[in-house]
C-alpha cells in the first residue's frame, strides 16, 4: 500500500540555503519554553499572515496565543513540527489547526486524510486540548478546481471528525465569495490571504467561539471541587 505524503512527517528542504524554516521552528519551541499560552494557532500562510495585523491584535492578542503558523506549509510540514518539538512543554487549552491549502498537488481525500493525522498528532501531544479545525478558504478571484478541492477536504474533515470529543470544524467562509462567484481583493489581496476587511469578516465567529470555549473551561474549573 503506498503511503500518503500528506500523512507523512516531512521538514521542509532548505532550498533557499539559508535554514529560515528550521530556524522559525526553533524560535517556536523556543517560546513553549517561555510563555504559558491559552490558545496555539498551528498551521499555514492564513493565520501567519495575521499576525501583526489589526485583526490578531483586537480578537487574537487579549486571549494570551501564540501564533505557530508558517507560510508555505502543507500538512506534511506541520505533522512533522508537532513530533519534533512544536506542542512540548505547553498545556493550551485550544489549539487551533489550519493546514492544507498549500497541498494543491494532492488529491482533497489525501490531503483530508494529512489533516486528520495533524488532529491524533495533536491529541497524543494533548490529550486534554479543545482542537478547533476552521475551513479551508476559497481562493482565486473566479471560480477554479483548488477552490472547488478546498471545498471537498472541508466536506471531508467535517466527516471523518464527527463525534471525536473536543474536535470542532468552523465555516469561517460566509461572505468571502461574492453573488457573482468573484472574491474581491478587498477581502484576499492576492485572492488567497486576508486583508484586515477579509479577516474581520471571517474571524469574529472564530473569536467568539474561542472566547466561549474558555470562558466554559474556566466556569468548569470553578465548579470542580477542589481536593
Amino acid at each position: 500500500m503506498t503511503m500518503n505524503p500528506c500523512s507523512v512527517p516531512t521538514p521542509v528542504p532548505d532550498v533557499d540555503g539559508d535554514k529560515r524554516w528550521q530556524s522559525i521552528h526553533r524560535r517556536f519551541i523556543s517560546d513553549c519554553r517561555e510563555k504559558d499560552p491559552d490558545v496555539i494557532f498551528l498551521g499555514d500562510c492564513i493565520f501567519e499572515t495575521l499576525q501583526n495585523s489589526e485583526t490578531w491584535n483586537q480578537y487574537f492578542a487579549p486571549l494570551h496565543c501564540l501564533n505557530f503558523s508558517i507560510r508555505e506549509d502543507c500538512t506534511e510540514h506541520v505533522l512533522w513540527r508537532i513530533e519534533n518539538g512544536a506542542l512540548d512543554n505547553v498545556n493550551p487549552k485550544i489549539v487551533v489547526l489550519h493546514v492544507g491549502t498549500n497541498n494543491v498537488t494532492n488529491t482533497a481525500e489525501e490531503v483530508a486524510e494529512g489533516i486528520l493525522a495533524n488532529v491524533q498528532k495533536v491529541r497524543q501531544k494533548l490529550p486534554n486540548a479543545y482542537i478547533l479545525l476552521p475551513s479551508l478558504l476559497p481562493r482565486g478571484q473566479q471560480p477554479n478546481k483548488l477552490r472547488d478541492k478546498n471545498a471537498k477536504i472541508n466536506d471531508l474533515v467535517k466527516e471523518l471528525t464527527k463525534g471525536q470529543d473536543r474536535v470542532q470544524t468552523l465555516a469561517i467562509d460566509k461572505g468571502l465569495i461574492q453573488t457573482d462567484g468573484s472574491i474581491s481583493h478587498h477581502d484576499m489581496f492576492d485572492y488567497k490571504n486576508l486583508t484586515n476587511t477579509g479577516a474581520k469578516k471571517i474571524l469574529e465567529p472564530l473569536s467568539d467561539l474561542l472566547s466561549q470555549i474558555l470562558n466554559e473551561n474556566e466556569l468548569e474549573r470553578d465548579l470542580t471541587p477542589s481536593e
